[in-house]
């Protein structure tokens, strides 16, 4: 009786496992929660890709010109970039992609382009304190111009978001560089690659919710 018992009991255990497994297929339910992440398009992968390095660029030009000329503002906006690239490598890693820029020295890239950029821009900002922040104003502009044309090429939520952050914080970096070489050369700056209109609306933002004074405060030489 016992042995009969514990049969029937595993006959019904395993009609009814497969009565599970039948079902969530007979439903279109997966049987197993899905863990992985979409797939990302070639144009999303690069520009995560691109975008690291060009936030590791902005990190490594502020670092060397902090050495050489010791302004605040380089100091701090080095540090805010490399949380800029700890962003972007989160998500990097959210998408099971390779970080290029992971075990990099700085001033090292595996974009020629942007090793190019950055020895140029070392050159320049070497010539004179008005010259290196020029050079902040110059990385700002572009990264905006950059992540403007990234974000529109997404539909991923998080790319999105993280691009949408970098764009704020790219805003905020080039009004702290405005303000200090407005102040550095008493000259009124110009945008070199934003459109007016656009320069204009990131500089009267910063105005009208009061961050271009603090960020001038907090960025001070």
């Amino acid at each position: 009786m016992k042995t009969t018992r514990t049969f029937l009991y595993t006959m019904l255990a395993g009609a009814f496992a497969l009565a599970l497994i039948v079902g969530g297929a007979f439903w279109g339910r997966p049987v197993q929660a899905q863990t992985t992440v979409d797939a990302l398009t070639g144009e999303e992968i690069d520009g995560l890709l691109y975008m690291i390095e060009e936030e590791k660029l902005a990190r490594d030009v502020y670092l060397m010109l902090d050495g050489q000329w010791d302004l605040r503002v380089f100091q701090n906006i080095s540090r805010a970039e490399q949380r800029h690239m700890d962003s972007v490598a989160r998500v990097l890693a959210a998408h099971d992609i390779d970080n290029p820029a992971l075990d990099s020295e700085i001033g090292e890239f595996t974009n020629p382009e942007l090793q190019a950029l950055y020895d140029d821009l070392i050159a320049t900002g070497s010539q004179s304190v008005a010259d290196a922040l020029r050079v902040g104003v110059t990385i700002e502009e572009t990264d905006i111009l950059d992540l403007q044309a990234y974000v529109a090429d997404t539909d991923e939520a998080d790319i999105q978001q993280l691009y949408a952050n970098l764009l704020n914080g790219s805003s905020n970096h080039l009004r702290a560089f405005v303000s200090n070489l407005e102040r550095q050369t008493g000259e009124t700056v110009q945008p070199q690659y934003l459109d007016a209109q656009t320069y204009d609306e990131i500089m009267n933002d910063g105005n009208a919710r009061g961050n271009r004074n603090r960020g001038a405060n907090r960025f001070r030489q």
